[in-house]
């Protein structure tokens, strides 16, 4: 039966001039509902905020959700590595790659001397699946650029995503055709709304973005973040989450799959244009991170005994 949804989905996608986001279709959920309250909390906390922000969240299970310029494009920054991990991913899953390859690090690929890859000297050797955790879990440029080059390049990841019916989230970065996008919004672009499909394709397991395997791998992958200092820090960490971390001077980003006791939610949080610019834990975009997340697990989740320290730190202490 899965087989002949899963069929049925990708013939109507190649008929269709515009496909609906796959996850809209195939995901198992009740159509999402805004929650009023939750909306108006949302606004409230963004209110004032010094730039743009774009937030979408969705609880799965009751459908409730919020949204402000959830469609509207916002930098990537970081996030960007998602699709790069999908088109590896099908890269694998098409024989071009495979997940044990040898790689062999040439200065050439060095991007900066920040993080794992870009420590390696001339000719060391590596197996991709490294390349893939150093891209996650560090966030690293040097692997995420290298992974990009390898899967096809920013035009082969932008096929993949408008066949999936994206039609905000691009690469822009070495991708011909889109300098004027790269000039605006960076490495990539998305919506919040995108964002938060894309990752449920990959974690849900009634829509396969690749395959059963390689999204069981990816979704893996994601909940090895060591960037858990904002959104993350709000959440128990005994939670399992999939998340993806983005920050430029100008705008800082998240995107989680929560899988909270009472069922998951998914959120996206983008800003852009901040005039604080600074790196600080205290930067207003990465305190607006904190709050929302924490805004969303106790609105989730209300019978929990976690909450947030007194402090405004956002780390997570127990409640007797």
């Amino acid at each position: 039966m899965r087989l002949v949804l899963l069929a049925l989905s990708l013939f109507i996608a190649g008929c269709a001039s515009s496909p609906p986001l796959a996850p809209e279709a195939d995901a198992p959920w009740p159509p999402e509902r805004l929650d009023s309250e939750l909306q108006s909390a949302v606004e409230k906390l963004a209110r004032g905020f010094r730039g743009r922000v774009g937030v979408y969240v969705r609880h799965l299970p009751s459908g409730r959700s919020a949204a402000l310029r959830a469609d509207s494009l916002f930098p990537t920054a970081s996030m960007i590595k998602v699709p790069i991990l999908v088109a590896t991913m099908e890269a694998i899953h098409r024989g071009d790659l495979a997940w044990d390859e040898p790689l062999v690090f040439r200065d050439s690929l060095r991007y900066d001397d920040h993080g794992l890859i870009g420590l390696l000297r001339d000719s060391a050797r590596i197996e991709l699946h490294v390349a893939v955790e150093a891209m996650l879990s560090a966030s690293d440029n040097n692997a995420s650029l290298w992974l990009q080059s390898l899967s096809g390049g920013g035009a082969r990841i932008n096929e993949i995503l408008a066949a999936r019916g994206y039609t905000g989230t691009r690469m822009n970065s070495g991708t011909d055709g889109r300098r004027a996008d790269w000039e605006r919004y960076g490495w990539g672009q998305t919506t919040p709304r995108e964002m938060s499909h894309l990752v449920r394709e990959i974690v849900d397991r009634d829509v396969d973005i690749v395959s059963p395997q390689a999204d069981e791998r990816m979704h893996r992958a994601l909940t090895r973040t060591f960037w858990d200092g904002e959104a993350l820090s709000a959440i128990p960490p005994g939670v399992q989450v999939a998340s993806k971390q983005g920050a430029v001077s100008a705008s800082r980003s998240e995107v989680l799959y929560v899988h909270a006791p009472s069922g998951p939610y998914v959120f996206t949080v983008i800003t852009d244009a901040q005039e604080d610019q600074s790196w600080g834990a205290d930067n207003e975009g990465f305190v607006l991170l904190r709050e929302l997340s924490a805004l969303f697990w106790r609105t989730f989740e209300p019978e929990s005994r976690w909450r947030s320290a007194s402090d405004g730190t956002f780390e997570l202490e127990q409640v007797e």
